[in-house]
């Protein structure tokens, strides 16, 4: 009889003490949320033993993503599917190919190195205040072959968003809440010249979708994106799989709503 693998011992043992005393429903929607990460990573193995780690769909189909990610899944980035709703400002971004795009919370690089490898002649600012993700940032860029324009660093302040005023810059930011002090145009200045693509965690503090609308409505014009979900990433060998299956690989491990906010500079 085959052994266990480390991982399924360690999801059974996690899952026990999940469960330890009487049930009730915060206890087994844990245990039902650590299932479903369980299950994701299996279906992740699956994809990178049939398909590879090139990443399969979308704006950053064919880039090398051969890292695990810092937070979230990994598996919905290489089938390409990963904030589908994004996709077309994506797009929007590599047509206007501005000189310079800042990553605030780039994580291990989707984004930052998922950019440069579509615009050879911008300048990447990939910025995250965890150490570990910053190397494997640095790390995907190499792999890409896009690490000379890929700049990786710790937080920023309000002071560095000047640069904004000297040259079109467009802000991707995904920072857990952090947004709330660091998009503050009162006390960045430059930001009100930039493009901003932010996830807001409403979740976290209510309202703050509200609060950022209101401080750039005079600035930019902005557009609010939801999430999206598409089964037409899933390659045809998925076709077999139960539907749970094929909905665990599209599953970003989102415990609530993270709407986007896209702000576009009137640049007045």
């Amino acid at each position: 009889m085959k052994s266990p693998s480390k991982l399924s011992t360690a999801t059974k043992a996690e899952i026990l003490r999940l469960l330890e005393g009487d049930p009730d429903p915060a206890k087994l929607n844990a245990a039902l949320r650590y299932l479903a990460k369980w299950r994701s990573r299996l279906l992740e193995n699956t994809l990178v033993a049939q398909s590879g780690t090139r990443v399969m769909s979308g704006p950053f189909e064919g880039m090398a993503y051969d890292t695990p990610a810092s937070e979230g899944t990994r598996i919905a980035r290489l089938l390409g599917c990963y904030e589908k709703s994004l996709a077309p400002v994506i797009e929007d971004i590599i047509a206007t190919a501005p000189p310079l795009i800042i990553d605030v919370g780039c994580a291990e690089g989707f984004y930052a190195v998922g950019f440069a490898t579509r615009l050879p002649d911008t300048i990447i600012w990939a910025r995250d205040s965890n150490d570990a993700a910053i190397e494997k940032c640095q790390t995907l860029a190499e792999t890409n072959g896009v690490a000379e324009r890929v700049k990786t660093g710790g937080k920023l302040t309000h002071a560095d968003f000047d640069i904004c005023r000297a040259q079109p810059t467009t802000i991707i930011c995904d920072i857990e809440g952090a947004e709330e002090a660091l998009l503050d145009p009162d006390r960045a200045k430059g930001l009100r010249r930039a493009d901003i693509l932010v996830e807001v965690h409403d979740g976290m503090i209510p309202g703050l979708s509200d609060t950022l609308t209101e401080r750039f409505e005079d600035t930019h014009t902005i557009t609010r994106l939801e999430r999206a979900f598409s089964s037409d990433s899933l390659p045809d060998w998925m076709d077999g799989f139960s539907d749970m299956d094929r909905l665990l690989a599209l599953w970003e491990w989102r415990a609530g709503p993270t709407p986007w906010l896209w702000m576009q500079a009137m640049r007045r």
